[in-house]
């Protein structure tokens, strides 16, 4: 298991190459790592406290689970953005790539990514 506290997006780019030397997985399943973490994060240093604390566990399936300081809670189902606008897409691509996203007021945001 491995566990981080990120301030940053410089933090955020550590703990990204930290997890992708770590995690035994194909590229692809890598890349899709690397953007759910990366939209998760952000969403929480943008909008859930300043600060998140990042938990990922490989077993059979890769499981993130995320948590911004003031219990920010996304809306349980994603909706797609206007093509034109420039943001809110993530929380929609994160739930195409991931196998299931949770939420719980003591966990916070979970998703878990199948290696298959």
């Amino acid at each position: 298991m491995m566990r981080f506290e990120i301030d940053t997006i410089q933090e955020l780019k550590g703990a990204l190459k930290a997890v992708c030397a770590e995690i035994d997985a194909a590229d692809a399943v890598l890349f899709d790592l690397k953007l759910v973490i990366d939209e998760l994060v952000s969403n929480v240093l943008r909008h859930g406290g300043g600060r998140a604390r990042l938990t990922v566990e490989q077993g059979r399936e890769i499981r993130v689970t995320v948590r911004g300081e003031n219990g920010f809670r996304p809306p349980e189902k994603s909706v797609l953005s206007p093509v034109d606008a420039e943001r809110g897409r993530g929380l929609y691509l994160v739930d195409a790539l991931v196998s299931s996203r949770t939420y719980s007021e003591e966990d916070g945001i979970a998703v878990t990514i199948s290696l298959e």
